[in-house]
């Protein structure tokens, strides 16, 4: 369970993150204050659905395109974010440019984040579980 939500949370963290440095590199790319976590909830959220559905439909019917899967779910959770409006609107070449920096951040973050940060807590809060319960049967 915290595995869980240390994985929601940093999701939120990282999808919050790319999505003020798009806003922030490109012109195209327009984030609204009042609606800022709402956009940056609804991104996880289709993001968190969509990239699984993608990737079975890539294994499915085009296995050739497997490696692009996390980029294709991320413009398609862009895309169901911007139909919320006051939260992010993206026009032009940001439609281009904005799945690629999101996608980019989200991936090298998460792989970051989770891969060496939690899994160490998470290896140090086993390893104080192990030996609570090695001196308790003491």
């Amino acid at each position: 369970m915290i595995r869980f939500l240390l994985g929601v949370a940093t999701n939120l963290v990282l999808a919050a993150l790319a999505l003020l440095i798009a806003d922030w590199l490109l012109a195209d790319v327009t984030l609204q204050l009042g609606g800022f976590l709402v956009a940056v909830a609804i991104f996880t959220l289709a993001q968190s659905i969509l990239g699984p559905f993608v990737f079975n439909m890539a294994r499915k019917y085009a296995s050739a395109l497997l490696g692009g899967v996390g980029l294709v779910s991320t413009f398609l959770a862009l895309w169901v974010a911007t139909l919320f409006s006051g939260g992010i609107q993206i026009s032009g070449t940001g439609w281009v440019l904005a799945p690629l920096i999101v996608w980019i951040i989200t991936a090298l973050g998460g792989w970051i984040i989770l891969g060496i940060f939690v899994e160490r807590y998470l290896k140090k809060r086993e390893k104080t579980k192990l030996v609570r319960q090695a001196t308790k049967h003491r």
